[in-house]
């Protein structure tokens, strides 16, 4: 059994514009362009609530007609939400342009972060209230990254480590990561079982670019992530690094590492496919504490997720 799950993160609207050619810039470019809902965190608890899990989320939205519109999509997609609602601020909107080229398909965000900037450390406390039985906690990463909500992810993960719960985090974005510095965001997160990045982030934490060094592979990221997040214990945590069309690898402080393949997929839109390879491998790892098969049960709900556009289930929650 998973057990109850609270996820900690982002709500946003995206409009995702899928270009089948490179953008002309100052020009007009084609593309077919979707309005759903987004957001790491709000993804994540769409895609386990899709899979089965029971899942609570809490974010911040504003009292506009898109905050209940992405609250009541995620309501219809089985996930309870315990929502801060904010009259002064707007719900948080993102441009996504995403395109495929070569088989390989690539996404940009342009974001306006709006409620989820207000996010505090009461919203969180709701949450827990709410879900008196959760046995994990999973917060976005990008909750961390931006200053007004920093304290309430922080917040989140002193809450669990003192009520016993398992947790992870998912790192966000390369970009904000890089302003904050890996080392600060470690030491966030050094109490998380699992840490997730793709290969970008992943570099980041490290540290080591200009560094004059060769770069290291996902594997050798890997190994030195969870050596970090481990900080010298006993238990060793948990590092993934979600490396897209090539699969998956993860590490333990422990020192051991595993790799999967990508599952067979026909790439339209990877946005969202790591929040649903996040769920995937959450479901499965709780369920049994085996990393090897819950890195196949990431990849294979994040192929699911790029064959779709958007970041969420189809038909659920979007």
């Amino acid at each position: 059994m998973t057990g109850h799950v609270i996820v900690i993160g982002d709500v946003v609207t995206d409009v995702v514009g899928v270009v089948e050619a490179a953008i002309v810039e100052g020009s007009d470019t084609p593309a077919r362009i979707t309005v759903t809902g987004g957001g790491g965190g709000a993804n994540t608890a769409a895609w386990l609530a899709h899979a089965g899990a029971p899942v609570t989320l809490c974010a911040a939205v504003g009292t506009d007609a898109a905050g209940t519109a992405r609250i009541d999509e995620l309501l219809s997609a089985g996930v309870t939400c315990v929502a801060a609602r904010h009259a002064d601020a707007v719900t948080g909107s993102v441009i996504v342009l995403s395109r495929a080229r070569s088989g390989v398909a690539e996404r940009t965000m342009i974001s306006d972060r709006g409620a989820n900037d207000l996010l505090t450390s009461a919203d969180v406390d709701a949450a827990f209230a709410a879900a008196p039985e959760a046995v994990h906690l999973h917060l976005s990463g990008y909750t961390l990254l931006h200053s007004g909500s920093n304290a309430a992810g922080r917040h989140a993960l002193e809450i669990a480590h003192e009520r016993g719960l398992t947790a992870s985090v998912d790192a966000g974005s390369a970009a904000p990561l890089r302003e904050v510095g890996g080392p600060a965001f470690i030491s966030w997160v050094r109490r998380a079982d699992v840490l997730l990045a793709n290969g970008d982030e992943a570099a980041v934490l490290i540290g080591d670019a200009g560094s004059g060094t060769p770069p290291l592979g996902p594997n050798e990221m890997a190994a030195a992530l969870a050596t970090r997040l481990a900080g010298g214990t006993e238990a060793g945590g948990i590092v993934v690094v979600k490396l897209g069309a090539a699969g998956a690898v993860a590490a333990t402080g422990r020192g051991a590492v595993l790799r999967v393949p990508a599952s067979a997929a026909s790439a339209a839109d990877v946005t969202g496919a790591g929040d649903a390879f996040a769920a995937g491998f959450l479901i499965a790892w709780l369920g049994s504490g085996d990393v090897g098969a819950a890195l196949a049960a990431g990849a294979e709900l994040g192929a699911v997720a790029v064959t779709t556009i958007g970041g969420r289930p189809v038909g659920r929650g979007g």
